[in-house]
């Protein structure tokens, strides 16, 4: 006996022998990688499934629209904590901040798609273009990204660094 399944992606019906059960193995037709479910044993008891709560999703929707909003927020914000001044080291410093959080704020913009804002934020780069260019070719050099931009792949997130020193040069 065999065990018939249908492939998820072309959604042919697939014929696999029960040594396959429990396995994975390419859809003939697609080449799809496809699980191949173990065969049904007489004695096993049937699953009772219940069906996800509409509430329960709508929940999880609105704490995602949240926690965007959230982040949005704070990769916005433009209010620098005061050190205390005395020096003008510590003056420097502050204005770095603000510059690398203009710099995390920019390349956040563009990974995203919002244009508009980005080349706002661009302008304001501008400004202290000497400083953000150094702070950028910093970014390039670390193994670690910000945590701002951690989700973004190495290579991308080295490109939008690329592309925003050329446009500051």
């Amino acid at each position: 006996m065999s065990i018939q399944l249908h492939c998820e992606a072309c959604k042919k019906k697939i014929k696999a022998p029960d040594t396959a059960g429990g396995k994975w193995g390419n859809c003939p037709f697609c080449k799809h990688r496809c699980y191949i479910p173990l065969p049904k044993s007489d004695d096993e008891p049937e699953l009772k499934l219940a069906p996800i709560d509409p509430s329960d999703e709508t929940s999880f929707d609105q704490l995602m629209r949240e926690t965007k909003t959230l982040t949005q927020t704070l990769l916005q914000q433009n209010a620098v904590i005061e050190e205390p001044s005395g020096s003008e080291g510590s003056t420097r410093t502050a204005q770095e901040k603000e510059i690398i959080k203009q710099c995390i704020l920019y390349l956040r913009q563009m990974a995203d798609g919002e244009l508009g804002p980005a080349a706002s934020t661009l302008s304001d780069l501008k400004k202290n273009k000497k400083i953000a260019l150094r702070l950028l070719s910093s970014m390039a050099r670390t193994e670690r990204p910000e945590p701002e931009l951690a989700d973004l792949s190495n290579a991308v997130l080295q490109g939008l660094i690329r592309d925003a020193s050329a446009k500051l040069s």
